[in-house]
């Protein structure tokens, strides 16, 4: 009965029409720094964080949390159209999603990831509504030794997903861990593997690798073929709503996103990147219906379900924040910020001193998850009329988004350098038949590994065993071991290679 008069109360200040307003506002905002690649959700909401000291409390973070979650929303579209995933969160959506608009299929892609965003967003606010302290127990459980095993099998994982051999997705995982590595070291504070080069004592950026390896890699490989035989939108587009049996197929998958999601969001180190990657990594492992297509190739389950699992992460990753005051990501650090300049100190104190405030802003993402679908259903259309641009117009456009979103984000020609490097990089994985999706994850799990490595035999004074002795620790490597163990299983080789075979 609380929880009923709790959610009266958040509906009662959402739906105000100020508040309404900055929730539009917000996803309208989100949905657009998904669709261009690199102009992220931190970058944005750092920018107007300031803007937010004229704004009541509630409409601010109301407004923040819109960017956050309609961002998820617009990453899928570039992931879909060309083959650029707009967040990290999309990097998973890229592989079948790509292949669905190179047959033709680019609509049902974009609804699928569209309605499964949707149902998954729903659900996670109910999650965060009814269930915020009791979860947060859970995350209580994990410490530096939980999360490292937790990365091994995120890790693990990747291995499986990735498509082609084992030992060059093992090799792209090494890379991105080494990648990771650069920059400026945690606890001495030393440069490492910078080359006396000042830019990179920061490390390399995500967004720098992702629009590189992806998107600069795609269109130097594009444009080194005939036009007759370039892979870009080829197809004609046929419909724009998934079929009916797309529905059958997508259902299941969406509910298994959307429960990983949940359950991963509460975790601090990036929730909605290894929620979107565990929940591939699952649909891998159910076995294909008759008559549907390979993952790799084209499958909406690869579409549907890691864009629920990262719509439920994104919002379950409110519960560490609005609970205990611990943010899980680096947005959600930002909302702490948004709420420290309204002198709001974030905690479980919210919720009994500021109720308006917390219960308006669950209230508030059902009604921006219900905007979100009515401002994306309707722009497939749009965005599929991408599709009839010639591409040497489309792709000086690529081009040139991609230098400003990642110039956007540290104000340096150094980083558009960059990006051109890791362009060639890309385009030598493409000749290779190498798949980017698991150097990207190593790279974001690498520096959260050695991290929470190096804290766990901090607090074990060096004893390895730590990572065997701790229940859920050695729980989380067996299943890492046994998943490794499966896949090299001759049988089971054979069966992936088969999977993955190309046309």
């Amino acid at each position: 009965m609380d929880l009923i008069n709790n959610l009266t109360l958040g509906f009662g200040v959402a739906f105000t029409q100020v508040n309404l307003m900055y929730a539009f506002i917000g996803c309208l905002l989100g949905t657009l720094i998904g669709v261009l690649p690199g102009i992220g959700p931190l970058a944005t909401i750092a920018m107007l964080l300031p803007a937010t000291y004229a704004l009541p409390p509630v409409s601010a973070l109301i407004m923040l949390a819109g960017i956050y979650y309609g961002a998820q929303y617009g990453g899928s579209t570039t992931a879909v159209l060309v083959n650029l995933p707009g967040e990290s969160s999309s990097v998973v959506t890229v592989i079948d999603g790509y292949q669905m608009a190179r047959n033709g299929r680019a609509g049902p892609a974009l609804a699928a990831a569209g309605l499964g965003s949707f149902f998954a967003g729903c659900v996670g606010t109910l999650v965060l509504a009814a269930f915020a302290v009791p979860l947060t127990e859970v995350a209580f459980k994990f410490g530096p030794a939980e999360y490292f095993s937790l990365m091994i099998l995120g890790l693990v994982g990747a291995v499986v997903l990735a498509s082609g051999s084992l030992l060059k997705a093992v090799g792209m995982i090494l890379l991105g861990l080494l990648l990771g590595l650069i920059g400026t070291d945690v606890n001495s504070g030393v440069a490492r593997y910078s080359f006396d080069i000042p830019e990179l004592t920061d490390g390399i950026g995500f967004i720098v690798i992702a629009m590189g390896v992806f998107g600069y890699g795609e269109i130097i490989s594009n444009l080194g073929k005939h036009e007759s035989e370039r892979e870009v939108f080829t197809a004609d587009v046929k419909g724009l709503m998934p079929t009916l049996q797309d529905f059958k197929r997508m259902t299941p998958a969406v509910l298994r996103g959307t429960a990983l999601g949940s359950i991963l969001g509460i975790l601090p180190g990036g929730g909605a990147v290894m929620a979107a990657f565990a929940a591939y990594t699952i649909e891998k492992k159910t076995k294909l219906q008759e008559g549907e297509v390979p993952f790799g190739k084209g499958n909406i389950r690869g579409v549907a379900a890691p864009e629920a699992a990262n719509n439920a992460a994104s919002q379950t990753s409110f519960i560490p924040l609005l609970t205990l005051g611990i943010p899980p990501n680096a947005v959600m650090a930002l909302m702490v910020g948004a709420m420290t300049i309204h002198n709001i100190q974030p905690g479980p104190q919210v919720m009994t001193s500021n109720p308006e405030l917390f219960w308006g802003l669950i209230a508030s993402m059902w009604i921006g998850n219900a905007m979100l679908i009515v401002l994306n259903l309707p722009l497939i259309g749009i965005w599929i009329k991408l599709l009839s641009v010639p591409y040497r117009w489309l792709f000086p456009a690529i081009v040139l988004f991609c230098a400003i979103g990642v110039y956007s984000t540290n104000n340096n020609t150094f980083d558009i350098w960059m990006v051109a490097i890791f362009g060639f990089i890309g385009y030598v994985f493409i000749k290779l038949g190498m798949e980017p999706a698991p150097l990207l994850l190593g790279f974001i799990l690498g520096p959260m590994m050695e991290e929470n490595l190096r804290r766990a035999l901090l607090l074990s004074r060096g004893d390895w065993s730590v990572f065997l002795t701790r229940g859920l620790s050695l729980s989380l490597l067996l299943v890492a071991v046994a998943l490794l163990a499966v896949v090299m299983l001759p049988s089971m080789k054979k069966k992936r290679e088969e999977a993955f075979v190309e046309d």
